[in-house]
């Protein structure tokens, strides 16, 4: 059943979904050759606890730190470790954090020192693909709707739509209904409804849209060692049009990166 949320319950997870976005802008800073994804989550876990929040993914069913944090192959729910990053490298960083009972969730691929042009096209199409899903959330239209966009955006570019994992609604739990696939028709599925909050997360491979999974039960990787991409944002529907909760300000700020991309979906 999907839960709609009142425009004060909407404000409440925007506080949520913003902190998860300051955290990741500062990160954004720290992410370098010769950085261990260890560190950075220690960073985030202050960072969040700081800003009177609780990091939403540790311990949540036992993941063991604050962050996902998932390199190059890696899809998603990598398990931060002591290895450095090194140039030409990509971290995808998927941060949660829980205030007021609600939970915000959000992720971003960064690019690690000079990374190669075939990569950081991948990037560009993964986010594109992250924007047009958003477009498609909106009065009259189902979940269908949104796979199919990025599905077709994705697809159209040669590559890969990862199928075992989606997307889903936020609230008081990180996982709420509906589950928003990557990949769909448009007009089926269920129907979206006014008040409702999503977190719309396009994982695209630069290769194969087939994946396999580490003996950690966690990680996620693609199943031909190329490079995977993943961006996430939560969107609530309000007035029938997609609004923005999350961000990718911050990181732009912190990076020195001018974006107008956010535009059309921010609060008036």
């Amino acid at each position: 059943m999907i839960i709609a949320k009142t425009s004060e319950e909407i404000e409440l997870m925007r506080e949520s979904a913003l902190i998860v976005s300051k955290t990741l802008g500062m990160l954004a800073k720290e992410v370098k050759p010769g950085v261990t994804t260890l560190h950075l989550d220690k960073l985030a876990e202050e960072f969040i606890r700081d800003h009177d929040a609780v990091p939403g993914f540790l311990g949540m069913y036992d993941f063991p730190n604050s962050l996902c944090m998932s390199p190059n192959a890696q899809v998603v729910h990598g398990i931060p470790n002591d290895k450095p990053l090194e140039d030409g490298d990509i971290i995808s960083i998927d941060c949660g954090a829980v205030k007021n009972e609600f939970y915000g969730d959000h992720a971003y691929t960064f690019e690690v020192g000079e990374v190669n042009k075939e990569t950081k096209r991948l990037l560009e199409v993964t986010k594109e693909s992250l924007y047009e899903g958003i477009k498609a959330f909106k009065k009259g239209n189902r979940v269908g709707d949104v796979g199919h966009a990025i599905q077709h955006h994705a697809e159209k570019n040669g590559y890969g739509v990862v199928r075992e994992l989606v997307g889903h609604g936020l609230g008081r739990n990180m996982h709420e209904d509906p589950e928003m696939p990557n990949y769909g028709r448009r007009g089926k599925g269920k129907k979206f409804i006014e008040g409702m909050v999503v977190a719309i997360e396009p994982m695209v491979n630069q290769g194969t849209k087939r994946i396999k999974q580490l003996r950690d039960g966690w990680t996620i990787l693609t199943q031909d060692g190329k490079p995977s991409a993943h961006f996430e944002h939560d969107v609530a529907l309000v007035d029938g049009n997609p609004q923005l909760l999350s961000t990718f300000d911050y990181i732009y700020e912190s990076l020195g990166i001018k974006s107008d991309e956010e535009n059309e979906f921010k609060k008036v």
